[in-house]
């Protein structure tokens, strides 16, 4: 008889772009990443997403050298997989955005499938003090804003970094982008098994309906069969509800302060690590079994953690 299915848990551990500093449990500094990621891997998750910020101000970015300081260390105190972002800001360019996977060779990076509204204003009805003096202006702006994400500019992240073995956590946040994804499989530019992250709840891309969920499942079940593992994040409050359907219906899970600050009706998430041990009783609840980084290696078909450059 076979054992539990293996679930791959994600985890984000610091805000990008739509995660403000409104958490003093948020990881910023270098030293407060490479904790947290390590607190998540030992807490069950297989694989950390990760982002860099200026220690100072808090601001996202994509500088190498900023990465350098945590994803060394935190590869030498644990096995998770370590995946880097391409998304890093609306404001920055593709190429500054593709900088950290590029030069540092990760076994996975995060790649957004397409162009939408990313409209994080509604955020400012819910928080009235911040951290930084940047975070409302930049909220506000949010209103007229387009995350850039086309064609050429995905081929450009996928060309350029087809030499090094990375393979992407391809992120979807409505149908379309799943189309768009196909489009690149078609013409044979990314190869399967696909890692297809599906995301509910950013104002811009698809909503958070159970509807929604199964539908995103349905598209991408016809689209890519058998060659592709699926996983979900829910933003905010539907982290874990939608971790849960998903789970359920045969996925994987993504979690983080990224993507959402809380553990519970009105309580901050004191680590990623705690928002790691919640969806872990969830799926062991379920009867289900949660993947070694070396189980999620497998299946996602990665080149292992000794073919990185860092």
């Amino acid at each position: 008889m076979a054992g539990p299915r293996k679930v791959i848990i994600t985890c984000a551990v610091t805000g990008a772009i739509h995660t403000p500093t409104m958490s003093p449990y948020l990881p910023v500094t270098a030293t407060e990443i490479e904790e947290a990621a390590v607190g998540a891997i030992e807490a069950g998750c297989a694989i950390v997403h990760l982002h860099a910020r200026d220690p100072d101000e808090g601001r996202p970015s994509q500088s190498v050298d900023l990465f350098r300081e945590f994803v060394g260390k935190i590869k030498s105190r644990c096995d998770g997989v370590i995946n880097l972002t391409t998304g890093g800001s609306p404001a920055m360019t593709v190429e500054e955005r593709l900088q950290p996977a590029l030069q540092l060779r990760p076994e996975v990076a995060s790649l957004n499938m397409g162009s939408m509204n990313f409209g994080l204003f509604p955020m400012l009805g819910k928080y009235t003090s911040f951290k930084h003096a940047w975070e409302p202006v930049y909220l506000e702006a949010t209103r007229d804003m387009v995350f850039r994400n086309t064609f050429r500019d995905i081929e450009y992240i996928l060309s350029s970094c087809s030499g090094n073995g990375t393979r992407f956590e391809f992120e979807c946040y409505d149908t379309s982008h799943l189309y768009n994804l196909a489009h690149f499989l078609d013409r044979k530019l990314i190869t399967p098994p696909l890692f297809v992250q599906t995301v509910f709840g950013i104002l811009g891309g698809i909503g958070t309906h159970p509807d929604d969920v199964a539908h995103m499942k349905r598209t991408a079940d016809r689209l890519f069969g058998s060659e592709y593992i699926w996983s979900v994040l829910g933003a905010g409050r539907f982290q874990m509800p939608i971790a849960s359907m998903a789970a359920g219906m045969g996925g994987n899970v993504r979690v983080g302060l990224e993507d959402s600050l809380w553990d519970g009706p009105g309580r901050l998430a004191e680590s990623n690590a705690a928002q790691v041990r919640r969806v872990r009783s969830i799926l062991e609840g379920l009867s289900l079994s949660v993947a070694t980084p070396a189980e999620a290696r497998a299946l996602l078909s990665l080149k292992g953690a000794e073919n990185v450059a860092f």
